[in-house]
């Protein structure tokens, strides 16, 4: 059991560093829940300052949930292009359109109704209960189990059933409940700048002098966290299609895999790298390329996309034929759809070098 004045000394020092460092970010600026929310939501799995420019330009397309609620899944989509887990936009979406038609436009007040909520779990709803209503609900992100885990000197790994519930219970015990807000603010702001992963500045530290981890050389080891799965590798062959008259052709993901609802050339997925005399021998490829297509690669080495739990090892394959008898679009069109980072960038140096 903590001792009161132990967890006194521990908010009173984080507000105070808190009210002198903090950083100046735009949803603070608000206790409107639409906006607090919205801004969670973007900086899930997402760093500040990458998450930063997608709120600014979300928070002026859409100023009120109705307004988010009233766009379409493609515009969304493409406006979020770039931050990955494409399910949060989707979610995103579907809560807007959900408080604006089930709740009359007004978020839930409490940590037990934003709960409900699409794509609401207990960080993003306590922040909202805290920062908006002033809730006592205590928010518990990597930055907080860093700090904890540290401060406290505590080996529960930090992504097991017993380490998320018992850091929990011990964020709530901790949480200043007349000042919870800016406490929540304050304990997040401290582990992102004071208390960092790698090299943190212990000795400019406010409480370096009650740190169990600094007094006993257990900074670098904590927090503890249980191995992620193995990663596994696909190999991806995305067929891209140049006809003379400048059309290609543009496929949209479904199931409910990665990417789902975005757009990308047609994908021939591998059991291993293949070269073009491979490529040529299967039945899917012969299916869609016309037989006096010119073939080439555009990358020779394979561009690897990094995702949490898969590595996509991907091949360009260029495919010039006069005419398309699919389905296509213009090339000048595809910036119009949404589209995964991986196609994005491929874009990006396919056009670079066309020009």
């Amino acid at each position: 059991m903590l001792s009161h004045i132990r967890m006194m000394i521990f908010h009173e020092t984080l507000i105070n560093w808190y009210l002198q460092n903090k950083r100046e970010l735009p949803w603070r600026r608000t206790k409107d829940p639409y906006l607090v929310w919205l801004s969670e939501i973007i900086l899930q799995q997402t760093r500040v300052d990458q998450g930063m420019s997608y709120y600014l330009k979300f928070s002026e397309a859409f100023p009120k949930v109705n307004d988010l609620a009233n766009a379409n899944e493609p515009t969304i989509l493409k406006m979020w292009q770039g931050l990955g887990y494409y399910s949060r936009a989707r979610n995103l979406h579907y809560t807007a359109k959900y408080v604006t038609n089930e709740l009359n436009g007004k978020f839930p007040n409490n940590h037990k109704d934003l709960l409900k909520l699409k794509g609401v779990g207990d960080y993003t709803a306590s922040a909202i209960a805290s920062f908006c209503f002033d809730q006592a609900c205590a928010v518990v992100d990597g930055n907080v189990y860093r700090v904890l885990a540290r401060y406290f000197g505590i080996h529960t790994p930090v992504n097991s059933t017993s380490g998320i519930r018992n850091f929990k219970k011990l964020a709530e015990s901790l949480i200043d409940k007349d000042r919870s807000g800016t406490y929540n603010q304050a304990i997040m702001d401290f582990g992102a700048l004071q208390c960092k992963p790698s090299n943190p500045d212990c000795y400019q530290c406010p409480l370096n002098s009650s740190c169990i981890a600094l007094e006993k050389k257990w900074v670098k080891m904590l927090p503890v966290k249980i191995k992620k799965p193995k990663v596994r590798n696909r190999f991806f062959n995305y067929i891209v299609f140049v006809s003379e008259d400048g059309k290609t052709i543009l496929e949209q993901r479904i199931g409910k895999g990665i990417w789902q609802g975005l757009y990308q050339f047609p994908l021939i997925e591998t059991k291993e790298k293949v070269t073009l005399n491979q490529l040529l021998e299967i039945e899917e490829f012969q299916k869609i390329v016309p037989k006096e297509s010119h073939i080439t690669l555009f990358n020779h080495e394979d561009i690897i996309h990094k995702l949490s739990h898969q590595h996509l090892n991907t091949q360009f394959w260029i495919v010039k034929s006069r005419s398309l008898e699919r389905i296509n679009i213009h090339w000048i069109d595809i910036q119009k759809f949404a589209v995964p980072v991986l196609i994005s960038n491929f874009l990006a140096q396919f056009n670079a070098k066309s020009h």
